[in-house]
Formats: structure tokens, C-alpha cells, sequence
């Protein structure tokens, strides 16, 4: 499959009514986790946030809220934010609008948040509009540099470099509390929290 892991320019500009990375009053990243919550991957995720006093964002399915509730409630607890990723992980670009939206709204019965990211990141400029509109407010959070530990072609080392040497303060760096992910998430999640630390880099939810 073809992506990019480094978000270019030209696409922030195409969609600049998205949010792709923010400007921190002091040195920070920001860590987001798409598809949960996940009864092994979620779980996992907060230990290590708590071992490195990191926050971040989740952005959540709502089917996977409403199967996992304690987990989600427990995202809550310990002071991350949530995003709305949908009820069932559609694909904007292959999904008509009215659909799209009801299913975002599904979704926002169990994710109170104003955060939406697209599933895939694929939305349409007429959606992203569209969202707008029935959710005022709602900010469309999409990605500065991708882990890429949804890719099983990649090592657990791949995504750390990834990481490591595409971010900078401010980005927006997205992992996957996912089955898919799993294995590289495993791996790499810890080795990045460290190194953030040790760059003194703090680690904070997406405002």
C-alpha cells in the first residue's frame, strides 16, 4: 500500500480547514490512537502513558465504545481526551454524506467530544463542511507524522524511526489501539514515550 508517513504541505493546504499540527506554547507533542477502545491494545497504552506522565487523544469507534465502555470510561479517568472516529470506521470517500454524517452522529450518542478524525483520513472538503454544520464547534483533527503500526509489512523499529525522525514540536503523531497494530504498537509505543523524555519533549492531549 501506498502512503506517506510525513504529511506534505500541499495536502495541509488543501484541507486547511483540518487541523494537522499545532503550535504549543511550550516544546510538545501530540499523541493520538485511532480505532478503540481495545480490550488488550487500550489498556496497554494507558500503562505506558502513566509510566512516562504522558497524555494523549483517542479517537474512538463507537461500536468499540459501546462493546468496551469501562475501558473508554477509564481514558477518561485518567485525563485524555476522546475524538469521535465514527460508529463503524467508514470511509468518507466512499461513503455519501448523509450517511457519512448519520454515522458520525451514532457515534457522538457515546463520544461526547467536539474532536472528529476521518477514519484513514479520508473525508471530503464537502464533508468536512457538512460536519461543521451539524456539529458547531467540531474540529477536524487529522495527522502531522504517522507511526505507520497499521502497516504488517513493517518492523516495530520501523515505526519508532518513523516517529523519532519526523516529528518536531507541535506534530500530531498517530498510533492505532488496534488488533492490527498490535505488534508494532507493542514494540514501539514504549521506546518513543522514552525518547520524548529524554528530548524533553512534553507529551500533552490535543487541546
Amino acid at each position: 500500500m501506498f502512503y506517506l508517513t510525513k504529511t506534505p504541505a500541499l495536502l495541509k493546504a488543501i484541507y486547511k480547514n483540518c487541523i494537522w499540527n499545532l503550535s504549543p506554547a511550550r516544546p510538545s507533542v501530540y499523541l493520538t490512537f485511532d480505532d478503540g477502545p481495545h480490550p488488550t491494545a487500550t489498556p496497554f497504552v494507558l500503562e505506558q502513558l502513566r509510566k512516562y506522565n504522558a497524555k494523549a487523544t483517542f479517537f474512538c469507534i463507537g461500536k468499540n465504545v459501546v462493546e468496551y465502555p469501562d475501558i473508554y470510561q477509564q481514558i477518561l479517568e485518567e485525563g485524555h481526551r476522546t475524538g469521535n472516529h465514527t460508529h463503524n470506521h467508514l470511509n468518507g470517500w466512499k461513503t455519501g454524506t448523509d450517511k457519512y454524517m448519520e454515522n458520525i452522529l451514532e457515534a457522538g450518542k457515546y463520544i461526547n467530544s467536539k474532536l472528529f478524525r476521518p477514519p484513514y483520513g479520508r473525508i471530503t472538503p464537502f464533508q468536512v463542511r457538512q460536519l461543521k454544520k451539524l456539529v458547531p464547534g467540531s474540529q477536524v483533527i487529522m495527522w502531522d507524522v504517522l507511526s505507520a503500526d497499521f502497516d504488517t509489512e513493517r518492523t516495530g523499529e520501523q515505526c519508532v524511526q518513523n516517529v523519532v525522525f519526523k516529528s518536531k514540536p507541535g506534530s500530531i503523531i498517530v498510533f492505532h489501539d488496534s488488533t492490527k497494530a498490535w505488534d508494532r504498537l507493542e514494540y514501539a509505543l514504549p521506546r518513543v514515550l522514552e525518547y520524548f523524555t529524554k528530548q524533553k519533549l512534553a507529551m500533552e492531549a490535543i487541546p
